[in-house]
């Protein structure tokens, strides 16, 4: 099944973002080697690709899981949790149609 995680920054974190973005970017290669990651990216927090100090307000990423509470763990034991970049974090299942 796939899971959508939407990661919601706490304001201010920008440098403990991008200090523990390393750790946080393994973890999503380790899934993507697996072949169970759809997509992940930042949410820029201005209407811009790269948003410079205005930072980001959260994360997207869409994965597979086989349960929705692996999917849950898996996204509070992210670096960015535990690094306070995260305020909340949610996971929702999710049904890709398009593309097919």
């Amino acid at each position: 099944m796939l899971y959508a995680i939407l990661g919601r920054d706490a304001p201010g974190t920008l440098d403990r973002r991008l200090a523990v973005r390393p750790a946080h970017l393994e973890r999503l290669n380790a899934l993507l080697n697996e072949g169970r990651l759809i997509l992940a990216g930042p949410l820029p927090a201005i209407d811009s690709p790269d948003p410079g100090p205005a930072g980001f307000q959260g994360s997207l990423v869409v994965v597979a899981f086989p349960t929705l509470e692996e999917a849950k763990a898996w996204a509070e034991a992210d670096p960015y949790v535990a690094a306070g970049v995260y305020a909340a974090v949610e996971v929702y299942p999710f049904r890709k149609v398009l593309p097919a």
